[in-house]
């Protein structure tokens, strides 16, 4: 199940198609779809999670709780909408481009894919631009 949990003022059009490209991305990465929360913050929610649970004092754009087990993945994936429209404007990109990127980077993580090292993060960024390819198959 994918829930989305929208606490600022964005709007997500067609959460049912979200929901079919998040399976689909989990399928091919030869991963089930159990518990997904996706919840939609500002820059202060995601800052006080990051400063409670992974002592940090940064803003950040993601942050993902895994409750995965095996194959299925779970868990709570916190999104900064604050942080989306800055890095979409930095990017020059739109907002709905980049928030697909964050949301298919907290997949990403469910699914074993890690960004610690520069080596880590040049993979997950290709596994990201896959997944924005793979959602624009499903239109």
């Amino acid at each position: 199940m994918i829930l989305f949990h929208i606490q600022t003022k964005i709007k997500i059009a067609n959460k049912t198609l979200y929901k079919k490209w998040i399976k689909n991305l989990s399928q091919q990465l030869k991963k089930k779809v159990g518990e997904l929360n996706f919840i939609f913050c500002s820059d202060d929610s995601l800052l006080e999670l990051n400063q409670q649970y992974l002592q940090h004092e940064t803003l950040t754009d993601v942050i993902t709780f895994d409750y995965s087990e095996d194959d299925l993945i779970q868990g709570d994936i916190f999104i900064s909408t604050d942080r989306v429209q800055e890095n979409a404007t930095e990017f020059g990109v739109d907002f709905n481009t980049e928030l697909r990127r964050v949301i298919a980077h907290g997949v990403l993580h469910l699914c074993g894919y890690k960004d610690k090292t520069k080596t880590d993060s040049k993979i997950m960024r290709e596994k990201e631009n896959w997944a924005l390819s793979e959602y624009s198959k499903i239109l």
